[in-house]
């Protein structure tokens, strides 16, 4: 993988440019630098030390739990590359709580990832979900949550305590932790 020779500052304004110009800092570093994304993953994400960072939710795991699945299918949707996705759930000790996974594909040019449509589109059919009105998103991107809700999804936008919160209205509902999705939809839980 090709590097760069930045400094500390130089580098986090790099990620942020190419975060908010790309949604995806791999796809940046690729077309800004000629990066292979999959190498960006195997020398970032891959190389992240979740397991000192995560740790099984056990109060995450019994909400999920509860929920009814004649009513819901969980489904995940992520920007991150598959092996990041599946190792973050598997350390949250959730990973047999969801039928199933879109992820944005390192391998493919262009890059499909959150906020397009088509990354939404793509997760309803790999869900096979054929009805935007059926589709409820959690996600802590205020731009996400914003694509998802002009699709016709219901979203909820997940501002965690130590985040800033945004400026303005952002999406139908806000939550500061996921546990709080009970309380504002009772209907999916037994």
């Amino acid at each position: 993988m090709g590097r760069l020779s930045l400094d500390p500052e130089a580098t986090q304004q790099l990620l942020t440019k190419y975060q908010n110009e790309h949604s995806l800092i791999a796809e940046g570093a690729a077309l800004n630098h000629g990066i292979s994304p999959l190498d960006f993953n195997s020398h970032v994400d891959d190389a992240l030390p979740l397991e000192e960072l995560l740790a099984p939710d056990p109060e995450l795991y019994k909400m999920l739990q509860e929920m009814d699945r004649s009513k819901v299918k969980l489904w995940l949707l992520t920007n991150a590359y598959v092996n990041h996705s599946k190792r973050v759930i598997r350390i949250l000790g959730i990973e047999d709580q969801f039928e199933g996974l879109t992820y944005c594909d390192y391998g493919v040019t262009p890059m499909l990832c959150k906020p397009s449509f088509e990354m939404f589109r793509k997760a309803m059919k790999e869900a096979g979900v054929n009805d935007v009105e059926a589709c409820y998103f959690v996600d802590d991107s205020a731009e996400n949550c914003r694509q998802a809700e002009k699709l016709g999804w219901t979203t909820v936008h997940l501002v965690e305590e130590t985040a800033q919160p945004p400026a303005e209205y952002v999406c139908g509902h806000k939550v500061a932790r996921l546990i709080e999705l009970r309380e504002l939809f009772p209907q999916f839980f037994i």
